[in-house]
């Protein structure tokens, strides 16, 4: 009879007792359990959190569009999804959405004016951007996308500034004027 019991390994441990390396290795990709889902939110947090990214992407696009002050980044996008969709999130707070951008982007271009557009200088500039929004505890996942799309787009240095300094920080801004429309929610959870 063939043990089908998934958590039965005796047939493929090590002399000594042990799991190999390579079973240990794989098995940790099965994951370990199901987390619960987020709790649906309300429609007025969901209006809120519509409103919120329509008017912090809006104020960054019509700086951009129409008076031709660059403001935007692509990766602004996944910093309204954080901002106005979970403030509460620690990669929201301000230190983490204004920091891990210019860190990312301060990356993006010192990468670029070293090593120019390659492969591994894409690769090069999102990594270190990581790297160092973690030793400087200002994690923003949308700061690696600026940073790769620093060496992308052959940007200046003027970009750490604007579009990138400006308008994280606009996002913010708009951030505590939306999310503290409702009494349940407070947004900045801290700023340092």
């Amino acid at each position: 009879m063939v043990n089908t019991n998934p958590d039965s390994s005796s047939a493929i441990r090590n002399q000594d007792g042990r799991l190999p390396f390579l079973t240990i290795y794989l098995r940790k990709m099965l994951g370990s359990r199901r987390t619960a889902p987020l709790s649906a939110p309300s429609w007025k947090e969901l209006l809120v959190s519509w409103f919120g990214a329509f008017s912090g992407i809006g104020v960054v696009a019509v700086l951009t569009l129409v008076y031709n002050m660059p403001m935007i980044v692509s990766s602004f996008g996944a910093s309204a999804l954080l901002i106005y969709g979970l403030p509460d999130a620690p990669l929201a707070q301000p230190r983490n959405v204004i920091g891990g951008h210019i860190i990312s982007a301060i990356c993006g271009v010192t990468v670029y004016a070293l090593c120019g557009l390659t492969w591994w200088s894409a690769a090069l500039a999102a990594s270190l951007a990581i790297l160092l929004m973690l030793l400087t505890r200002t994690a923003h996942p949308p700061g690696g996308a600026t940073a790769l799309g620093a060496v992308l787009a052959r940007v200046s240095p003027m970009y750490i500034l604007t579009p990138v300094a400006l308008g994280a920080t606009l996002l913010v801004l708009v951030g505590l004027i939306t999310n503290n429309l409702l009494p349940e929610r407070k947004y900045p959870k801290y700023w340092l």
